[in-house]
Order: C-alpha cells, then sequence, then structure tokens
C-alpha cells in the first residue's frame, strides 16, 4: 500500500510537518484553490453527509477549500460553493476500507475443492492471452477462497494458462480432482483503487451511471486524486458491487463512512470482460459480500 492512500493524507502531513516547523510559512502551509463551475449533468450523485469521525488519527485538519459541490436535482446538477473553512479527517492508513480495497503485489496460491455438484462457483474469461476471474458466485469454494472479479489466473494445478482460451480454462477446471485444485493468482491486475474523502456536505465528488462514472466534480475529492470518466466502479470498500443498480450502489456510498476506497476498470476493458454475460447471471450469482481482513 502507498504511503498516502489520499490527496488528503499527504496534505494532512504537510500541514503538520509546516504546523511543527517554527520557520514554516502559514500563508503558503493554508493555500487553498480557487473557486470553480462545472456543467449541468444528469446525476446519480451520493448525497449522504459526513459521519462524525472523533478517533485520535481523526483529530488532524485538511483544507476543505472553495469547493464546488454537486447537489442531485431532479434533472440537473445545481451548484453552490462551500466557504473556506477547515475540518476534521482521518489519515486514512489504517481505514478498514482500505484494507478490503487493497491490491497486493505478487502472487499468491489458492487451493479450492469442489462441492457436491462438482462446482466451484467461478467464471474464467479469456483477456489479451490471459485468464481472469469474470464472476465469483456468493458461498461457493471460490467465494470462500477470497477470488474476485478481475484477479488473474497464472496457472490451474501447476500448468501455466498463458494463451488459453476460455473455454480451455473451464475444461481444465471440470477436468480436475474435486479434492484439490491450485491455483496461482495476481489480485486484480487490470483495476486500481483510489482512496477518496467526503466533502462537507458528504460528498465524493463523482457522477455514474449504470457503475459507470460520467463526470468528475472539479475541486473534489475524486478530481485531486486522479478518479477518471469512463470507468466502472468494481469495488466500494472491497465490496463487490457489479450488477448492482445505481440506487443499490448509492446506499453503499451514502452508508460508507468519511473515506471510501473505489476499485475501477476501464470501461473498455470491463465491457470485453463482461462479455456474453447477462446482467440477470451477474446480479443474482456475483458475490457482493463485504470481504474480510
Amino acid at each position: 500500500m502507498s504511503l498516502y492512500p489520499s490527496l488528503e493524507d499527504m496534505k494532512v502531513d504537510k500541514f503538520m510537518q509546516a504546523h511543527n516547523t517554527p520557520t514554516a510559512s502559514p500563508s503558503k502551509a493554508l493555500a487553498l484553490p480557487e473557486p470553480s463551475s462545472v456543467q449541468n449533468e444528469p446525476s446519480s450523485y451520493s448525497e449522504s453527509k459526513a459521519e462524525e469521525m472523533g478517533s485520535a488519527e481523526a483529530n488532524q485538519l485538511v483544507p476543505c477549500g472553495d469547493d464546488v459541490i454537486a447537489r442531485k436535482g431532479s434533472s440537473a446538477l445545481s451548484v453552490c460553493t462551500s466557504g473556506t473553512s477547515w475540518t476534521a479527517a482521518p489519515i486514512t492508513g489504517s481505514d478498514l476500507g482500505v484494507k478490503r480495497a487493497e491490491i497486493r503485489q505478487g502472487v499468491r496460491e489458492v487451493v479450492l475443492c469442489k462441492d457436491m455438484d462438482g462446482k466451484i462457483g467461478l467464471r474464467l474469461k479469456a483477456v489479451d492471452n490471459g485468464v481472469f476471474v469474470q464472476l465469483v458466485q456468493a458461498n461457493t469454494a471460490a467465494a470462500l477462497a477470497g477470488l474476485r472479479f478481475g484477479d488473474q489466473i497464472l496457472q490451474i494445478n501447476g500448468k501455466s494458462c498463458a494463451g488459453w482460451s476460455s473455454d480451455n480454462a473451464h475444461k481444465v477446471l471440470k477436468n480436475a480432482n474435486p479434492e484439490r485444485i491450485t491455483l496461482a493468482v495476481r489480485d486484480r491486475p487490470l483495476e486500481r483503487s483510489v482512496t477518496l474523502h467526503k466533502d462537507m456536505n458528504g460528498q465524493l465528488g463523482f457522477i455514474y451511471k449504470k457503475g459507470r462514472i460520467i463526470s468528475i466534480v472539479q475541486d473534489s475529492s475524486a478530481a485531486r486524486n486522479g478518479l477518471l470518466t469512463d470507468h466502472q466502479i468494481c469495488e466500494i470498500n472491497g465490496q463487490n458491487i457489479i450488477g448492482l443498480k445505481d440506487s443499490q450502489i448509492m446506499d453503499i456510498l451514502n452508508s460508507s463512512g468519511g473515506v471510501v476506497t473505489v476499485t475501477v476498470m476501464p470501461v473498455v476493458i470491463f465491457e470485453h470482460m463482461m462479455k456474453r454475460m447477462s446482467s440477470s447471471i451477474v446480479k443474482s450469482l456475483m458475490d457482493h459480500s463485504i470481504p474480510e481482513v
């Protein structure tokens, strides 16, 4: 995990260093961004109020600035500008959502056993001569082993998967010993996680439709931390949200704390990953449980 999970954390660190350095210039340490504006667009924007944070780590100061806040309207965004202020914000290094969403480097070994029906709850997809997890079914061996959408399968029972077709990969799994299937797995190499902080109105700064990010609010946490449009949201705080309705995604965002980690994938790759998968199958079978850490 990076030293600073979000740009806000880096600002906290710089502010505290400047505050603890007698020769530091307060005017430079407290420099705030200028106000800006956004164009009106249809929105599915999260509007939950930021939760109260009273931990010892939360007693750090982060500049909110004159950020433009996007609010949900009946058909368009209305824009207001918050006044210059400071608010308490957590250091996200110990945040549970960050830990659940962590994309670990390296390769891990996963051992699976088939159920009474000879299933392990896993569907694979060949992408660019690699084999990736397309679907993990809830309450199956694959889900219990911690496999997730987008994980790359490098080997199955010691055999390299490079160049395999989807059908070939499923055939090998079907013919494998039901009592022991060993996978070499790399965590979600086509995805990335971005940690965001809700502003004083409980907003993160991005607009989405059918889980796809279509707009970024200027001077928001999403903009500052490099979230991009034309990316599909795959996870929120490590919880898979693929196949959920926008209203369900909003409920998850609203119920999250002041720090939210979203895991995204470029839409062009996501659409290729989901090819030939009906939305009804994804909605009914995909594991949407909250991962343990």
